[in-house]
């Protein structure tokens, strides 16, 4: 017989640490704040064309020798085309940006094709937008598994993944990683992954009801997250691995999204065991409320 892990034995302890991370990714949170992008707090839009093929990391390179630390560098259709954003609403930002990229670079010159300034007001639009995107997501999940298991499975899954999403958004803040919308979209993404993978355990303590009758919820629960615990370390090792590869070889401008996605990974696999698991311990979830009520009969009392 396989040997059952005892997940529960140290679920106070990590309770503690729970506690612990969460109120410091709270603290950094509400005291430094979200590093907004420029999709949030507006910015100018620069679109640059070379002669020949471009070099993002030496352009950047460039901008920040010239001054523009804050530059965000892109490549945007051809590899001649260049897309730069950076704070501020001058007009003549964009070619004071050409100029200094001709100074240092004259062999291959950078002409302005298009500068826009994308205001804060359409900035804050897209903020509230995605928050409400993210509020919606977590309903959506709540009526999902209310329907399709019970409520106390819906509320165990709605605290692992407010947990999830704080933790990440806490390690954001707190290392002041730049906040735009892919790392918006990598916060949705956690969302999912993280209910699957609660999703997988829950079903097996939902079948572990009917196989193990006489089995107390904690050993239900031991026993069910033992048997889901290889596919668990399967998806997540392989799931980080491709991140690890982004974070490393995917460059600037995707760091802040790996960044999220890999916390992200790290905190859902731990909050569906010893978040999801313990607030169904918590709400003493029992074979009864897996059973559906029995309707009574109506007796015909009619001689």
């Amino acid at each position: 017989m396989k040997r059952t892990i005892n997940f529960m034995g140290v679920r106070n302890l990590a309770f503690a640490v729970t506690l612990f991370l969460t109120l410091l990714a709270l603290f950094s949170w509400f005291t430094k704040g979200l590093n907004y992008g420029l999709d949030f707090t507006g910015g100018t839009l620069i679109e640059l064309t070379y002669e020949r093929p471009a070099d993002l990391g030496q352009v950047r390179e460039q901008l920040v020798a010239a001054g523009f630390e804050e530059a965000v560098v892109q490549s945007f259709g051809a590899t001649t085309d260049v897309l730069v954003r950076m704070p501020g609403d001058d007009p003549q930002l964009g070619s004071q940006v050409a100029e200094a990229l001709q100074r240092v670079d004259g062999d291959n010159p950078a002409q302005v094709k298009r500068a826009e300034f994308v205001g804060p007001q359409v900035g804050e639009e897209l903020r509230d937008q995605g928050g409400l995107g993210m509020l919606l997501a977590l309903g959506g999940v709540m009526l999902y598994l209310a329907f399709r298991f019970q409520w106390k499975f819906a509320v165990g899954a709605i605290v692992s993944l407010v947990h999830d999403v704080v933790i990440t958004l806490g390690i954001l803040s707190f290392f002041q990683i730049t906040f735009d919308l892919t790392v918006l979209a990598a916060v949705l993404a956690i969302i999912g992954y993280s209910l699957n993978d609660t999703i997988v355990v829950f079903d097996r303590v939902r079948e572990n009801f009917r196989v193990l009758r006489k089995a107390s919820l904690i050993e239900n629960i031991n026993i069910s997250t033992t048997q889901t615990l290889l596919r668990t370390m399967a998806t997540s090792i392989s799931t980080l691995l491709a991140i690890a590869a982004l974070l490393v070889w995917g460059g600037d401008n995707l760091f802040g999204f790996s960044i999220a996605l890999f916390v992200g990974v790290m905190a859902g696999t731990y909050s569906s065991i010893y978040i999801a698991n313990v607030v169904l311990i918590w709400l003493s979830l029992g074979v009864e409320d897996l059973i559906p009520p029995v309707a009574a009969e109506e007796v015909d009392e009619r001689p």
